[in-house]
């Protein structure tokens, strides 16, 4: 099984080689490595240049924001399996990609996901918040659940089928499509009971309380286009789980 790992980046010198060599230590020996980035000028593009070969395909050009950038990553992944690693997030342990075939090879699952560290963005040792994702079931969307983006991995082959990201939606265009592939379309899914990737903490959507009304407004359009219908404490309990994250 090959796997297509995309990380987007833009002006991110300041983590992307941790991303980037959390990715090149994995154990497994099957893995197709995109990067996208959007132009940048601080130092990005040579620091990608200086890892070679190892990189399998580098695509530098302006773009539309993060989410064009992934699918261009998409559009260009030869894997029967995509993951996408943000430039400020890095896989937490060598083996990762390993367990994420072993896995789907053994459920015949199309997607899996796992549990996320925020970490603190200048000391990545300090665990700020824990993610951690839970079996998925029937309700849980309903109940305001969503898996961790930089954690789900899904079959090239459904991306082909129904599609990758809108660039519609803002920054809910993660959780339409995590939506979309598990709601609606319902794929099989594997939950990996492990902390996968550390995040670096300070995700724009929840910078600031407008930040986070616009991507309310947005969840609350990730249901209506595809024709799917929340509860209505759905939207309100989304932001409400992260409380325990802190616990």
């Amino acid at each position: 099984m090959k796997v297509s790992i995309i990380t987007v980046v833009f002006n991110g010198i300041a983590t992307l080689q941790s991303c980037i060599e959390s990715v090149l230590m994995q154990d497994y020996e099957f893995i197709e490595y995109i990067i996208i980035d959007g132009n940048s000028t601080d130092g990005t593009k040579e620091l990608i240049k200086s890892y070679g070969s190892r990189i399998h395909q580098f695509i530098s050009e302006p773009d539309k924001g993060i989410y064009d950038a992934m699918n261009k990553g998409i559009a260009a992944a030869t894997g029967d399996v995509i993951g996408v690693l943000n430039a400020d997030d890095f896989y937490a342990y060598h083996s990762v990609i390993s367990d994420v075939v072993n896995a789907l090879k053994v459920s015949g699952a199309n997607g899996s996901y796992g549990d996320l560290d925020y970490v603190d963005a200048a000391n990545d040792l300090k665990v700020k918040r824990k993610w951690i994702s839970g079996e998925f079931k029937t309700s849980s969307f309903l109940n305001g659940w969503m898996p961790p983006h930089p954690t789900f991995f899904l079959q090239k082959t459904i991306y082909d089928k129904h599609g990758s990201f809108r660039l519609d939606m803002g920054s809910a265009a993660d959780y339409e499509l995590m939506l979309r592939m598990i709601e609606k379309i319902g794929i099989k899914l594997v939950y990996i009971p492990k902390v996968l990737v550390k995040m670096r903490d300070g995700g724009v959507s929840n910078s600031s309380f407008k930040n986070r009304l616009a991507a309310n407004r947005n969840d609350k359009r990730a249901w209506e286009v595809n024709h799917l219908k929340p509860r209505f404490y759905t939207l309100l309990l989304k932001p409400l789980r992260k409380v325990s994250q802190f616990l």
